[in-house]
């Protein structure tokens, strides 16, 4: 297959386009600075202004095209600014993908995009599936606005999968690795309440969920990512300190997070979603990390301890 990929060279595109790469398919990820990728994959530089360029070729075509890219959500206090940049981002590299398959002579036959159980804004302790309407905070809007605009990339010929993705656990990225120094110091706990839902999946997991998004004829429409048992904060921190065999008993309280990160921490750490996979599980989708034990069984092994 000819594969494209938007945003393939971070945290969750470049294993994904590693994978896809070693299985044989012609990979091409869209980035800003072309050059070599280290995974298998072609790189074309684009500029993600809302436009199609000269890149664009490289949907006409194509089997299949992936959109990871944006801003990070975490990478910067939530100023004005920043909150701007992270939806523009989003939804101006969207825009440029959709107008570029809309174009095509030859469109994909499916339109992966990325998303965020955001979607669906804080929810305590409600059971949430992909039929969940969505939210009104600041990432439940960024969330629509971005899943609207890859929508108008659904046709005939192309089928739109928007992959509303939650706590991706792997040790070299995400926000894993920053939720470890606490526990390297015997300091490690839940966040506030501890009674918020967190949403995880195995990075393994979510690069299956993708490639079967992909071949997955008649799948369309919003995928929850995330393993079929949701846990609340205090029983992801007890796991986390059973996987490094350290204490998980000090509260991180939610009005120091709140001063060290403002707005970002309710929306981020202090509420969250019991969102469950339930399309990909009615259409035959296995998780291999199910539970989270064994997801950080696997990340960490079985004898690891984060020394001081």
């Amino acid at each position: 297959m000819r594969i494209v990929i938007a945003g393939g060279t971070g945290f969750l595109g470049s294993p994904l386009t590693a994978r896809l790469a070693s299985e044989g398919h012609d990979v091409a990820i869209l980035t800003r600075r072309a050059g070599s990728s280290g995974t298998g994959a072609r790189t074309v530089a684009w500029t993600p202004d809302g436009t199609p360029g000269p890149w664009a070729a490289e949907l006409d075509g194509a089997d299949a095209v992936v959109n990871l890219a944006g801003e990070s959500i975490a990478g910067k206090r939530w100023s004005v600014a920043q909150k701007q940049a992270i939806l523009d981002s989003r939804v101006n590299a969207t825009r440029s993908l959709v107008s570029a398959i809309v174009r095509a002579s030859r469109p994909p036959s499916v339109f992966v995009s990325g998303s965020a159980v955001g979607y669906y804004g804080p929810r305590g302790d409600e059971l949430v599936t992909e039929a969940t309407p969505p939210g009104r905070d600041f990432l439940a809007r960024v969330c629509v606005q971005w899943e609207d605009e890859a929508n108008r990339a659904a046709g005939p010929q192309t089928r739109v999968v928007s992959v509303r993705t939650g706590l991706v656990l792997e040790r070299d990225g995400g926000a894993l690795p920053q939720m470890l120094p606490p526990f390297k110091f015997g300091a490690g706990g839940p966040v506030g309440s501890g009674r918020q839902y967190w949403p995880w999946i195995h990075r393994a997991d979510w690069i299956d969920l993708v490639r079967w998004s992909i071949r997955t004829e008649g799948l369309s429409g919003p995928l929850n990512a995330t393993a079929p048992n949701p846990v609340t904060n205090a029983k992801f921190a007890s796991a986390l300190g059973r996987a490094l065999h350290r204490p998980a008993v000090m509260p991180a309280p939610a009005f120091a997070l709140r001063l060290m990160l403002g707005e970002m921490a309710d929306a981020l750490l202090l509420s969250g979603q019991r969102a469950l996979p339930a399309k990909p599980e009615s259409l035959g989708f296995t998780f291999r990390y199910a539970r989270l034990d064994d997801a950080l069984g696997a990340i960490f092994g079985s004898t690891a301890v984060v020394g001081p």
